[in-house]
């Protein structure tokens, strides 16, 4: 899987549904619907708007607001995609996830 594709929807008393889908290609329902597109294979935010406001394309701040929330998933996206995962000295602290800069030669077990 490449891309992680986050869509809020709101319900009829007001609250948010946040709705996640993880996806090898990009399809047009996503470009139209989603409010967040993460590509994990050029590290890049390609989409970020909330409620129709464009949000900063900060890809580290973007990552680790969604790691703190769907840890597993975002450190697969990294894995799969030939990045290393390494996880700071203090696991206390909620930090961004930090990568290598180039790919690893080896692939997920």
């Amino acid at each position: 899987m490449r891309y992680f594709i986050v869509t809020y929807a709101q319900r009829a008393n007001g609250q948010m549904d946040e709705l996640t889908a993880v996806s090898t290609r990009v399809k047009n329902k996503d470009w139209q619907m989603a409010n967040v597109i993460l590509d994990f294979k050029e590290l890049k935010v390609l989409r970020s708007s909330l409620n129709g406001e464009v949000v900063p394309k900060d890809w580290d701040r973007i990552v680790s607001y969604y790691h703190q929330h769907y840890k597993n998933i975002i450190e697969r996206l990294f894995r799969e995609n030939g990045y290393e995962v390494v996880q700071p000295d203090n696991s206390d602290e909620s930090t961004p996830v930090q990568t290598s800069d180039t790919p690893t030669d080896s692939e997920p077990a």
